[in-house]
């Protein structure tokens, strides 16, 4: 059986943006929903929901750095920062600012402005270079972005445009406690070595279906020990007035059960974990070094086609990789570029064309994972070259 049930008639280098699921986790995900409709009742209120859900908790805990009594699971990761961000509206107060970077992910940033409307305060954004030479530089960004009013930086761990590795934990230990600092892992884990713990912020929010490869509506949240009390699901249902028998206290009582949904995404993340793993003989550090040894090749087979230097070091790159294009001879459009488009009609490549930071700047990022080969990225270059010079 192939472990990959990707189109071979496309090339994809678009991991980064909805993962890829192999054949047998889906199974294993069947295997589940069957056995919930055998009997929902039983399975849902008769113990074995927790149950299951609560090893997947240790698992996934275990792999990402965290206690699990810290740990709860969401749809994505954006949901994870939405239920933050509406916890900690209360404790704003008007003027006090949410710091984000020009690099957020467009929805967490929404997020953020409309936490602030809520409440009168701000959102404010750092400027961060890109091209850039060291991640100094987007240390200096933020910090020099905050005020004696700054409450809370969100921050990507990978951004998802640019693709930058991005000095979470060097921020976390400048700001914290007296800025909260929520960090976006979406791309984290799985890609890069990762710790929540040792970050050292307040909150952790992270995808399960990206380099992690679980079915897809699978993601966690993940806060320090002195912030749980005061973090609440954005949805308000059962456990907000322990209404869910959860035995894992506050936290897990909010968002163990926020009503009736298709929990199999998040109860087979540990056979994911299982299955990836085994797909390099040095299991999970040999996938992570592998997809960025391809990486880096592929980004290297793109700077010598466009003739342009490293827009960023090596060592800020993980799995997934932006390279400036030349700006675009059309307006582009809110996200993506017509570019992106033609790759994929003409050239049968998925790979993201960004228009950012503004019409007509461009990037183009390509991911690895392992199904990926060098070669892929030399038919991306003679696509790109053959549409660039149209």
């Amino acid at each position: 059986m192939t472990a990959w049930l990707l189109d071979p008639e496309v090339l994809h280098l678009n991991h980064g943006s909805f993962g890829a699921t192999p054949a047998g986790v889906l199974e294993a995900q069947q295997a589940i929903r069957t056995r919930i409709e055998a009997n929902p009742t039983r399975f849902f209120l008769e113990g074995e929901y927790q149950e299951r859900l609560d090893d997947t908790r240790r698992a996934v805990a275990e792999f990402v750095g965290a206690d699990p009594a810290g740990l709860v699971f969401v749809t994505n990761a954006t949901a994870g920062v939405n239920s933050v961000l509406r916890s900690l509206e209360p404790s704003l107060s008007p003027g006090d600012e949410i710091l984000v970077t020009d690099h957020e992910y467009n929805a967490c940033a929404n997020a953020a402005a409309v936490s602030a409307s809520r409440v009168g305060a701000v959102v404010t954004t750092a400027a961060v270079p890109f091209p850039l030479d060291d991640r100094s530089e987007i240390v200096d960004a933020v910090l020099s972005a905050v005020t004696d009013r700054t409450r809370i930086l969100l921050i990507d761990a990978v951004t998802s445009a640019t693709g930058l590795v991005m000095p979470v934990d060097e921020l976390a230990a400048r700001l914290e406690p007296d800025v909260r600092v929520l960090v976006d892992a979406a791309h984290a884990p799985g890609m890069i070595d990762f710790d929540v713990t040792e970050l050292g912020a307040s909150y952790v929010t992270a995808n399960c279906h990206k380099w992690m490869c679980s079915a897809k509506g699978a993601a966690f949240l993940w806060v320090r020990p002195d912030r749980r009390d005061g973090v609440h699901h954005a949805v308000v249902s059962h456990g907000y007035n322990g209404g869910w028998p959860s035995e894992g206290g506050h936290l897990h009582a909010q968002f163990d059960w926020t009503g009736t949904h298709d929990p199999t995404a998040w109860l087979t993340v540990a056979d994911a974990l299982a299955t990836v793993e085994a797909m390099h003989p040095d299991g999970w550090p040999g996938v992570k070094a592998a997809i960025r040894e391809l990486c880096l090749t592929g980004r290297d087979v793109l700077m010598e086609a466009l003739g342009i230097a490293p827009p960023a070091p090596a060592d800020m790159i993980g799995a997934i990789a932006s390279v400036p294009l030349p700006p675009a001879g059309n307006s582009g459009s809110a996200i993506f570029d017509p570019l992106m488009a033609a790759l994929r009609d003409r050239h049968g490549i998925e790979v993201p064309v960004f228009t950012w930071p503004a019409p007509p700047e461009r990037v183009l990022r390509v991911s690895a994972h392992l199904y990926n080969r060098p070669d892929d990225y030399d038919l991306l270059a003679k696509a790109l070259t053959t549409e660039l010079s149209d």
